[in-house]
């Protein structure tokens, strides 16, 4: 049985204190303070949230910004050159826009290429033609060699290396005689875009793509002309779009159009003789 003992509850403010132990046996005393509690969400923005409905914003500040004494390199400068953030920009281009300069590319007398693509040079184009080029130089040059020794029925093996010196050829081509280029117009004091020449070159190759196709014709009097006509197009694709602008460059301006001319068509010849031309 109870003996009558009660619990008080005393209306007395204390900051969160542990309730007296003094008090007489049998009288236990619980002390509250004043609720304290704030509404939520809070009338003020604190942290990062800036609102009573509004998201956090931890992945637009946490993630997107490398903290202050992280190991993680500021990409600005040289470093931007090396991430693939830097070359999404010469990628982003509609399929319209590479096929009008094909197209251009097979109409060399314009002289207008350069022009166009002044304010929007493309990657995206002359990767793919290289890597077109590769593969039909690779499947092209295995089926005529096949035919030719089923013909004389010779036995045949597949030339691994045809892939390879392919690959070597295009994406070698296209990426150090830019360079090449670039180098000499900065001497001359006739820059040009480095981006742009490497879109120039790598247009000026799609002629030889239908060139490989008529290679298959087992006449060499026609893979000769074949070969002549796509190097004539695809030089005088490169000089007269680089024509105008190494005028800049002084009297010495005809010189380096020629020896522009003249490197292309002897890619030409070197595709003939290696590619064009079929040994049993």
């Amino acid at each position: 049985m109870m003996s009558g003992n009660y619990t008080s509850i005393d209306n007395q403010k204390v900051s969160g204190s542990v309730p007296s132990v003094s008090d007489p046996p049998g009288h236990v005393a619980v002390k509250f303070s004043d609720s304290n509690l704030q509404t939520f969400p809070p009338p003020g923005a604190q942290g990062k949230i800036s609102g009573g409905s509004g998201p956090p914003r931890d992945a637009d500040d946490t993630f997107s910004k490398p903290t202050s004494g992280s190991d993680e390199p500021q990409q600005g400068g040289w470093f931007r050159t090396f991430t693939i953030g830097a070359y999404k920009p010469y990628f982003d281009v509609d399929t319209s826009d590479v096929l009008e300069r094909i197209k251009d590319s097979l109409f060399p007398f314009k002289g207008s290429f350069s022009e166009k693509t002044a304010n929007n040079p493309d990657l995206y184009g002359p990767f793919w033609i290289c890597t077109t080029l590769i593969f039909v130089a690779a499947s092209i040059g295995t089926f005529v060699t096949y035919v030719a020794h089923k013909l004389q029925k010779k036995e045949w093996n597949y030339d691994i290396n045809l892939v390879t010196w392919s690959a070597g050829l295009f994406y070698g081509y296209v990426t150090i005689v830019p360079l090449c280029l670039f180098i000499i117009l900065k001497y001359f004091s006739a820059p040009s875009g480095l981006v742009q020449l490497f879109c120039l070159y790598g247009y000026s190759l799609f002629i030889f793509i239908p060139a490989l196709c008529l290679s298959v014709v087992p006449l060499e009097i026609f893979r000769w002309a074949v070969a002549g006509v796509a190097g004539f197009m695809s030089a005088t694709f490169v000089a007269l779009n680089l024509r105008n602008h190494i005028k800049s460059a002084g009297e010495r301006w005809f010189l380096i159009v020629a020896g522009i001319f003249l490197l292309q068509v002897a890619l030409a010849m070197v595709l003939k003789l290696y590619l064009f031309t079929v040994t049993v």
